[in-house]
């Protein structure tokens, strides 16, 4: 059994997003290695509570690094870039940790795996001696321009801003182009990811996405209801583009008994304000269920409940919840951009180009609107939804991830 030192700053059971995707891909990787990991904390009574029920505990050690509650505050903050002094600072402790570690334990691999930003790839792969794997890495790639034409002026001078830097720091960042160097795998997350760091440095990445499927083979029956159910769950940020959704929405408030449940909040309640004002102007409100932030257990069984699950990103790597959908047999409308667009094929739903606002809500409403009319192809999706959930398990995964730990052993 290979031992595997693992940086995984985000790390929690009962989550979704980066702390579920660190949590799964290490109880996963548990099956088959033993675990040295190195984590924040934040979820350190969650991770203890768990443990202690957990069948592959004694191939699992934790050993905490926590920060402060502020800088947790910075770093749930998508936008708050002090964050990124702070993370520096922690890698280059967990750095230290690792090499502590490493004295008094057989490591065979080191594997820097999340968070999966690549403009912070922390220091492990200074270490000579070992085999470095990182990944998966995503944060690359750009929105496009008319798409950005709805954004306030300080968020359009921020992702212009953030797309320069990151082209920098992809290209010319020393640690970042270190860490790729030295690796012995680079996994990435999406296509985007895999074309930048093939172009920029002529490294051929394997992409991996960062979550996975439990398979589960039993159909969900779905309670037999004369309305239409669209769930949409998300931060309410701007790339999460709600208000696009709410536009879709108000073109189909004609169909009857159509509702459109709204999971997530934004950072502060004039935001979330501004949302619910926006479905009130357009004449929805009466459609819109906002159930604010729920535990995640209650966003799992609302997917069992609904018809169709509405996801309007533009930029992200993969989504734990597009993979949450799919383990709830729930059909899925999307746009075919980031991890996910190689995941939601016309299996399992429908996908639109990225083009622009305006033929985004046209092409999305004619999608929900053929659901709504086709019940026995929306039946057909979730039924395939067992199928995808093989192609995308956490087994597949973890299958590929024992070659490739394999490969770099025999390549050192």
């Amino acid at each position: 059994m290979l031992s595997i030192l693992v940086n995984a700053y985000a790390c929690a059971p009962f989550k979704g997003s980066e702390p579920g995707m660190g949590w799964n891909w290490i109880i996963n990787m548990a099956k088959s290695c033993k675990l040295y990991i190195i984590t924040e904390g934040e979820w350190k009574n969650d991770i203890e509570k768990i443990m202690k029920t957990l069948p592959e505990r004694e191939n699992i050690s934790f050993y905490y690094n926590p920060i402060s509650e502020k800088i947790r505050k910075m770093c749930w903050n998508q936008g708050d870039w002090r964050f990124y002094y702070y993370y520096a600072k922690w890698q280059k402790e967990a750095y230290h940790i690792a090499l502590d570690i490493m004295e008094h334990n057989k490591i065979d691999i080191i594997h820097q795996l999340n968070m999966v930003g690549f403009r912070e790839p922390g220091y492990l792969w200074k270490i000579k001696d070992r085999p470095f794997v990182w990944g998966p890495i995503a944060g690359i790639g750009s929105i496009p321009v008319s798409y950005l034409k709805e954004a306030d002026f300080k968020f359009r001078i921020f992702f212009a801003l953030k797309n320069f830097i990151s082209a920098l720091q992809l290209r010319f960042s020393k640690r970042v182009v270190s860490a790729l160097r030295n690796a012995s795998t680079v996994i990435v997350a999406t296509p985007e990811a895999k074309k930048a760091v093939y172009a920029y440095h002529g490294i051929k990445a394997i992409q991996i996405n960062e979550t996975g499927c439990a398979i589960r083979t039993e159909e969900i029956r779905r309670p037999i209801v004369d309305e239409f159910h669209i769930l949409w769950v998300g931060r309410f940020i701007y790339t999460k583009q709600l208000k696009l959704a709410l536009k879709v929405i108000a073109t189909l408030k004609h169909l009857k008994k159509i509702r459109f449940h709204i999971v997530g909040k934004a950072f502060n309640q004039k935001d979330t304000d501004k949302y619910k004002a926006y479905a009130s102007a357009t004449g929805i409100d009466e459609l819109c269920i906002w159930h604010g932030e729920i535990p995640h257990h209650e966003v799992l069984s609302l997917m069992k409940q609904c018809d169709v699950f509405f996801f309007t990103s533009i930029f992200e790597a993969t989504s734990t919840v597009i993979l949450e959908a799919i383990e709830n047999q729930l059909p899925i409308v999307c746009f075919n951009t980031c991890g996910f667009g190689e995941i939601v094929d016309d299996s399992i739903g429908r996908k639109i180009e990225l083009s622009d606002p305006s033929r985004s809500v046209l092409e999305f409403s004619e999608a929900l609107r053929d659901m709504y009319e086709n019940r026995g192809q929306l039946s057909c999706y979730s039924r395939n939804c067992i199928e995808k959930m093989r192609e995308c398990s956490w087994d597949a995964k973890m299958e590929r991830l024992q070659l490739i730990y394999r490969e770099a052993l025999e390549n050192e």
